[in-house]
């Protein structure tokens, strides 16, 4: 399957001057403030298309500002992130719709719990047709009626980008733990589920393939079991499951939108009867909700796109994230790593190669 990335019709005209990264490849240069630098790196680092994100301070006074100077707001940067991308398979419009449906661009005083002039938002344009794009993007997204309160993100131009310290850079990665409680506690993933999730998309959609079908269609393509799981939350019997064993390499997918989930690299035995992993595949496809049923106080996930009810993760895991995403077989489809190609989840063969 290809993915077909649009904002909105006329902006795919739009043509950027290309910058060579050598071997042939042609690269463009984004810069984006959304609050926590961290939240962004992860976000953009996942896209298909984009080579690198670097985070970093952006928009300020001082020459190579510390983390700690930027943190007492006196500098004037912003925490920002610099992505390097291809434009012939993601378009600067695509960047721009990812980077509105991920933060609050009605706060003028931060981004969720970080408060202070170094979390504003902001886009920093490169050239002249990123300037054009941002600008009708940000009218688009203060006309759609989302927001009560006016759309205050800044369109800037580009400033001298400050790369942050080593150990901000993949900090999503580097420390899962500590991220994860970070971005849990945030209030961002609440606000951005409660704005954009299961509602009418004022951008074009740009994950077609992995919608909902209609329930009268659900019916007819999944099993008993699988309906029962996905869509009534049911929980399949242990050790009596089609995936809790599997050692084949591959991918697991939603079973009803097709949605990557996670690889086989990332599975374990957890003694549950449940196939158990220990991160997904890319957190842009995994919802994570309180369930208090059966008197019990749990996580439960679910897919983004086609809402699927998973399982539920545990925080008794292997290293390296000690997290255990205990995952129904019902709610999965497995795709060999030998048809990932073919099956149009190519993009994700490096991951095995980690």
């Amino acid at each position: 399957m290809k993915i077909k990335y649009i904002l909105l019709p006329e902006f795919m005209q739009t043509k950027f001057p290309l910058v060579s990264e050598g071997g042939g490849s042609s690269y463009e240069k984004a810069t984006f403030a959304g609050g926590c630098f961290w939240c962004m790196e992860s976000l953009f680092k996942q896209l298909d298309g984009v080579k690198n994100v670097i985070s970093g301070y952006t928009g300020g006074k001082t020459e190579n500002p510390t983390y700690e100077e930027v943190c007492t707001g006196k500098t004037g940067h912003l925490e920002a992130v610099q992505i390097v991308y291809n434009p012939l398979v993601i378009s600067y419009e695509t960047l721009l719709e990812d980077f509105w449906k991920n933060i609050d661009p009605t706060d003028p005083a931060g981004q969720f719990v970080d408060k202070g002039s170094q979390y504003k938002t902001a886009v920093f344009y490169h050239n002249e047709e990123q300037k054009e794009s941002a600008l009708k993007s940000r009218e688009v997204l203060a006309e759609s009626g989302k927001f009560s309160d006016p759309v205050v993100t800044e369109i800037l131009p580009a400033a001298e980008f400050y790369k942050a310290e080593e150990y901000h850079q993949d900090y999503f990665r580097k420390r899962v733990n500590q991220y994860k409680f970070y971005r849990a506690a945030s209030g961002r993933d609440e606000f951005l589920n409660r704005l954009w999730r299961g509602k009418e998309n004022i951008f074009e959609e740009k994950h077609k393939n992995y919608s909902k079908p209609a329930d009268s269609e659900l019916t007819k393509k999944l099993t008993g079991i699988q309906y029962a799981v996905t869509q009534k939350d049911a929980t399949e019997k242990p050790f009596d499951n089609e995936h809790w064993n599997n050692k084949e390499e591959g991918i697991y997918v939603d079973v009803v939108s097709g949605e990557p989930l996670f690889i086989s690299r990332d599975k374990f035995n957890s003694g549950t009867g449940w196939p158990s992993f220990t991160r997904p595949v890319s957190e842009q496809f995994i919802v994570t909700k309180e369930d208090k049923s059966f008197l019990m106080k749990r996580t439960e996930v679910r897919s983004r796109y086609a809402d699927s009810h998973l399982g539920h993760l545990f925080q008794d895991g292997p290293e390296p994230t000690g997290f255990r995403y205990c995952i129904n077989s019902a709610s999965l489809t497995f795709i060999p790593k030998s048809h990932m190609q073919e099956e149009g989840y190519g993009k994700y063969l490096y991951l095995f190669e980690k």
